[in-house]
């Protein structure tokens, strides 16, 4: 840990309720430590302006490209989440060509002896909105793999669920890295699985040319993928949400 790295595998949604619905598909991801980034020199590789690949802070967190690793230990501080003071990594995608939309970031806070201490889900959807989910053990005991950490859903993503029942998060990280959401209403039903799995790889030119090879269009596909599903949906006569009001606050605990 504690070096940036790429993950290969897949993402999958797999929708139960009121009707079936599942896709999976070939995707990727990055792994940045925030503190490590100014260090972080790979030709195709840019920190804040355009390459091939490239990280832009304004991307994440306060949105104003300041310094994200400082922001999320202030939202740990106010949050009373005392015990994560070492390391951050962000698990997201990367800009490609300019271009990216991150339905899901997730921001792992680490203490000084690499245990983790909370993870920072920051949504956004495609309003042009986001939401931060903050999880952690009431008692801030490390967060361990494969146990289950909850939050009640508060932030519109899609059109065809409502905003509301709860989300019931796991994580794997060591080796392969397993992230699962799955979503359930209010009787405890579950209504969508969600998981983005993925190998890791060493954070080279070579795997980063290896990535546009195979995946050149995937940050431009993960909207239209989005749009198309929701199309798919419509067809099967999925009820519509109207969007409501974002919350008024930007961090849910």
């Amino acid at each position: 840990m504690n070096q940036p790295a790429i993950y290969v595998g897949r993402m999958m949604h797999h929708r139960l309720l009121p009707r079936q619905h599942r896709f999976s598909y070939a995707h990727y991801f990055l792994r940045f430590p925030l503190n490590e980034m100014a260090a972080l020199k790979v030709p195709g590789f840019s920190l804040d302006k355009f390459n091939l690949f490239s990280f832009y802070s304004k991307d994440h967190g306060p949105r104003d490209g300041s310094d994200l690793a400082k922001w999320a230990r202030e939202v740990l501080s106010r949050n009373d989440i005392t015990t994560a003071d070492g390391e951050i990594d962000l698990y997201a995608l990367p800009r490609v060509l300019g271009y990216v939309f991150n339905p899901v970031s997730f921001w792992f806070c680490h203490d000084k002896q690499h245990a983790l201490r909370a993870i920072l889900c920051e949504v956004n959807n495609t309003f042009g909105e986001h939401h931060v989910y903050l999880l952690a053990h009431p008692d801030l005991r490390p967060i361990v793999e494969g146990q289950e950490l909850r939050s009640q859903k508060i932030f519109h993503v899609s059109p065809f669920m409502a905003t509301e029942g709860g989300y019931r998060f796991s994580f794997k990280w060591h080796d392969n890295a397993v992230f699962r959401i799955d979503h359930h209403d209010n009787q405890g039903n579950l209504l969508l699985a969600t998981t983005l799995a993925g190998a890791p790889r060493d954070f080279t030119s070579r795997n980063l040319f290896k990535l546009l090879l195979r995946f050149m269009w995937l940050t431009v596909l993960v909207m239209l993928r989005i749009h198309w599903h929701a199309l798919l949906l419509w067809s099967k006569g999925l009820k519509f949400f109207s969007k409501p009001v974002p919350p008024s606050e930007e961090i849910s605990k």
